[in-house]
């Protein structure tokens, strides 16, 4: 059974940045996808980022030019860079790994 575990939230002033850590557990990291998204009360969860195994990016525009992801497959852990955070990326962010989920991490942007 594959675990995550986040780490890396917190609470931060507009401008500012973070980097949140997902580390998985088990063999075979690198060869999955891994992504982040977030939620908000009464939204649905949403695309953030995305890396895929051989290392290509995807982003939402909301995001482009301010978050980055990474992986260390040595690791087994993914990062997201934020930075130039707005109140907007208020929010749970939760890492996804071959269809399991990470447990979420709270990001607090206050303006």
């Amino acid at each position: 059974q594959v675990q995550l575990v986040e780490s890396g939230g917190g609470l931060v002033q507009a401008g500012g940045s973070l980097r949140l850590s997902c580390a998985a557990s088990g063999s075979g990291f690198g060869l999955y996808n891994v992504a982040w998204y977030r939620q908000v009360p009464e939204k649905q969860r949403e695309m953030v980022a995305e890396i895929t195994s051989f290392g290509s990016t995807n982003y939402a525009n909301s995001v482009k030019g301010r978050f980055t992801i990474s992986r260390h497959n040595a690791k087994n852990t993914v990062y997201l860079q934020m930075n130039s955070l707005k109140p907007e990326d208020t929010a749970v962010y939760y890492c996804k790994y071959r269809e399991v989920w990470g447990q979420g991490t709270q990001v607090t942007v206050s303006s």
